[in-house]
């Protein structure tokens, strides 16, 4: 439509967007400073492995639940799916402010948080191809900012603290739960979790695999940016967390620029790019032994995996011919993604822990 980036009913859709990334990926992109905390106080008689499975599982639901959300989203259940994420996420942010046991902590903030999150993510960001089509990359990268934002600006703590958190969450979701509908005269019909026909498009299953890979080792570092700055000694144990709020600031550029860019160039080759230059930091990571290669690598890598990450949706979108089946073919990548993310970050924790305890903080490069 010749209007879309001018019509207001359009960006109140990207702002209902933007808050439920804040909701759900900001809170993801923030769990490093959970795991420090954890690992250091609460929950010190486990591993870091053992605590990376509460955020794994928690981003891994955000993605897996996506199976059927999509469908759900598809036969037109979008604000059921709102209503009742938005309450899970909330209660579940309530919760962990009262937790004080590992399995109290799986519970609310893995699994009840992650299920909210799970049905409101993927619809939250599928109807935007309703609303753009010539900018339709960039509104989806305006709407992923949310989430670094929320990594930065969010007072991420314990008792009071996190339930603040949970009621700064409730009021801003008041503007999605007012604002957020499609526009597309829904199918009415529930269809079937996996679309057959994707197995036969060889391109949409090869960007599925590429995510798949993406999503292994993408948030290693928003887990354990901290935990490597304190063993080596790199910073003070409360200056860490300013880790992961630079993750987060770099963040927010990657997920415009490249965005803009995507609407000329193409989703895909934009996504590639900022994935290879990803690797290349990642890589470039073995190497810092000061604060100041710490913080450029924190920058650039929260940047380039910022645009990864917010592109996936426009690219799946783009690689979707029939509009009626969005749903359904983003909830099956997201369970792929979402699975590989549930295994990545404790595949890490467990491969430090065996090599800390063979070399101490020098084997750290070992493990990455």
């Amino acid at each position: 439509m010749d209007n879309e980036m001018t019509g207001l009913e359009a960006w109140l859709q990207v702002l209902g967007s933007w808050i439920i990334l804040f909701d759900t990926w900001g809170l993801i992109n923030s769990f490093g400073i959970y795991q420090s905390f954890y690992e250091t106080d609460l929950l010190s008689s486990h591993s870091s492995s053992d605590i990376s499975w509460i955020g794994s599982i928690q981003g891994a639901l955000l993605l897996i639940v996506g199976v059927i959300s999509g469908p759900l989203y598809d036969a037109g259940y979008f604000r059921h799916m709102l209503i009742i994420g938005i309450l899970l996420i909330v209660m579940g942010q309530f919760i962990t402010s009262l937790c004080s046991m590992y399995w109290q902590f799986m519970l609310a903030q893995g699994f009840c948080t992650g299920l909210g999150m799970g049905l409101t993510y993927l619809p939250s960001t599928a109807i935007l191809g309703q609303y753009f089509q010539k900018r339709r990359a960039l509104a989806i990268g305006i709407a992923a900012t949310g989430s670094p934002i929320a990594g930065i600006v969010l007072p991420i703590g314990f008792g009071w603290t996190s339930r603040i958190i949970a009621f700064i969450l409730l009021a801003l979701s008041a503007i999605p739960l007012v604002f957020m509908h499609v526009q597309a005269q829904p199918s009415n019909k529930v269809r079937s979790l996996f679309d057959n026909s994707l197995f036969k498009d060889g391109p949409f299953v090869l960007v599925m695999v590429g995510t798949f890979l993406v999503f292994l080792t993408a948030y290693i570092p928003f887990f354990y940016i901290t935990v490597f700055a304190n063993s080596h000694g790199l910073w003070t144990l409360d200056s860490t967390p300013y880790l992961v709020t630079m993750l987060n600031a770099g963040s927010i550029i990657g997920r415009i620029v490249p965005n803009a860019l995507a609407d000329r160039w193409g989703s895909l080759n934009i996504t590639i790019i900022c994935t290879v230059l990803s690797a290349a930091l990642a890589f470039a990571w073995l190497h810092i032994r000061n604060i100041g290669g710490l913080i450029v690598f924190t920058l650039l890598y929260g940047m380039f995996t910022g645009g990864t990450i917010s592109l996936l949706s426009s690219v799946y979108i783009n690689f979707t011919p029939d509009a009626s089946k969005v749903g359904a073919r983003m909830g099956m990548a997201c369970l792929l993604s979402g699975i590989s993310l549930l295994i990545g970050t404790p595949i890490c924790g467990a491969v430090l822990k065996i090599l800390m305890r063979r070399g101490g903080s020098a084997q750290w490069r070992t493990a990455q």
